[in-house]
């Protein structure tokens, strides 16, 4: 991506779904699977396919484990993930003349 251009965005960060959780993720320590579909008003299915793009891109990280016999899935941004976000406020500001 250049910063020459600040019409071209992250391709990731341009779903309402994805960056709607990179948005949640940047400002709490983590979230829930199930924080983030209430959050978003997703289906489990919506959210899961998001996620994974998230995961295959390093964006997020994902722990999987079981508390008292129930399974949880708890995500965190990684350094990846938060490094994109700001470049695509960067980007936004630049538009807006912001900068």
């Amino acid at each position: 991506m250049s910063d020459a251009d600040p019409l071209r965005f992250d391709p990731l960060l341009l779903s309402q779904v994805r960056l709607g959780v990179i948005s949640v993720l940047v400002s709490r320590s983590n979230a829930t699977f199930t924080d983030l579909k209430e959050l978003l008003g997703l289906t489990q299915g919506n959210l899961t396919v998001h996620l994974q793009k998230l995961e295959d891109a390093d964006y997020v990280h994902v722990k999987k484990e079981f508390v008292k016999r129930k399974p949880r899935t708890t995500l965190t941004i990684t350094a990846t993930g938060r490094a994109a976000f700001l470049r695509h406020l960067e980007q936004l500001n630049s538009i807006a003349g912001d900068s």
